[in-house]
């Protein structure tokens, strides 16, 4: 049985997820508004992404009988003075959800709430790989800084890129 603790706690990074796709949105718009549409098209997908995300803490908060309160948040930041810096702001963000949800586990852990535990389990899988992905990209943004070919590369590279939720 969910504590009051822990239902906050599960609520709060729910809505920090809905949070988490309208701070992309934002990252979308700079892209966009720089001609680069690819990377926009990343940053879009990501906003769906964390949609999803905080759709299976919705859907998980109610599976318990609990109630997934909705709250609103803060405006994201839409002020960027360059494409790595989007990026290292998008890192800045997984982070803190990679910190909220080991905060989560730490809950769940003490409380010996096992339904919680094993559904944290694919957010900290997820959290490693969203981590890799940023870093990889801030990486390859820092090596060709300024080059537009490289650029154009990765922006054609993103325009690609595809959301498709797995089978839960």
């Amino acid at each position: 049985m969910l504590s009051n603790q822990l239902h906050k706690t599960l609520n709060d990074q729910m809505n920090y997820e809905f949070f988490s796709a309208h701070a992309y949105l934002a990252m979308a718009a700079y892209c966009s508004d720089e001609g680069l549409d690819g990377f926009a098209n990343f940053f879009l997908v990501q906003a769906e992404e964390e949609r999803f995300h905080a759709m299976k803490f919705y859907n998980f908060i109610n599976s318990l009988g609990k109630r997934a309160t909705i709250n609103g948040f803060e405006s994201p930041n839409n002020e960027f003075s360059s494409l790595l810096d989007v990026f290292e702001k998008a890192l800045v963000q997984e982070k803190e959800v990679t910190k909220r949800i080991y905060h989560l586990s730490d809950i769940a852990m003490d409380e010996r709430e096992h339904a919680t535990i094993s559904f944290l389990k694919w957010f900290i899988e997820e959290q490693v790989e969203e981590e890799d992905m940023f870093d990889s990209i801030i990486q390859k943004l820092k090596r060709i800084q300024n080059d537009s070919n490289a650029i154009f590369m990765l922006d054609t590279e993103f325009a690609g890129r595809t959301f498709t939720p797995e089978n839960e």
